[in-house]
């Protein structure tokens, strides 16, 4: 399962007595050990449910899913933008770069920053953006790129956090990588429920965020701006 996956993708958690699976973004990925890392927000009974499994317990899930990202050269400046939960994608994504990549993450106050020291730890140089400028900058996470140098750009987050880099993307003339948030039910594409309207050779067209993405090129999404 850890030698087949890569940054970007997920996973679904089956979770007992419930119907729908949990889906739930890989955050590393450890080859040699054979072990995949995931970092979640308890939102409902569900993650509270696999946020008390114990160590040694065995889970029930279907990983890796969706297409990853493709960080291609390595060597380049990359900036990683995250927002919230869409933080934790990233980290794997964001490892080979090392000191090349300068993350961007937003949160909503001091005591929600997540995995600042990890990010840290691979060589990255870390800006922090709080709703209530309760740490770091007071504004959009997307406020952090101002004066910034890239050659790429990689994010994950709610949706106006990905339009957002888009725009900032495509004034600056790189490429960028968003990684779409939407709600999952079957994670294979069945069920039609995480549908994108996507930019196509012929005209608008539709993807699933869990079978053909959940990352997409920025350029091919159709923002409604």
């Amino acid at each position: 399962m850890a030698e087949a996956a890569r940054p970007g993708q997920f996973a679904q958690f089956f979770v007992p007595g419930r119907t729908l699976r949990r889906p739930i973004s890989i955050c590393g990925i450890d080859r040699r050990a054979g072990t995949l890392r995931f970092v979640f927000q308890v939102r409902g009974e569900g993650t509270a449910l696999l946020a008390r499994a114990k160590p040694g317990q065995a889970l029930n899930l279907l990983a890796p899913l969706g297409s990853g990202f493709r960080l291609g050269d390595t060597g380049r400046r990359a900036l990683f933008l995250g927002g919230g939960v869409g933080l934790p994608p990233l980290l794997a994504a964001a490892e080979p770069f090392g000191r090349n990549a300068v993350v961007a993450a937003g949160f909503r106050a001091r005591g929600s920053i997540v995995l600042r020291e990890d990010f840290e730890r691979l060589g990255c140089r870390v800006l922090i953006a709080t709703d209530d400028g309760s740490f770091g900058h007071r504004g959009p996470v997307t406020d952090l790129a101002a004066g910034l140098e890239f050659d790429a750009v990689f994010a994950c987050g709610p949706r106006p956090m990905l339009r957002a880099a888009a725009k900032l993307a495509r004034a600056r003339g790189v490429p960028c990588q968003v990684s779409m948030e939407e709600r999952m039910a079957c994670g294979i594409g069945a069920c039609l429920g995480c549908a994108v309207r996507l930019r196509g050779k012929n005209g608008e067209t539709y993807g699933m965020v869990c079978r053909d993405g959940p990352v997409f090129d920025a350029s091919a999404v159709v923002w409604g701006d």
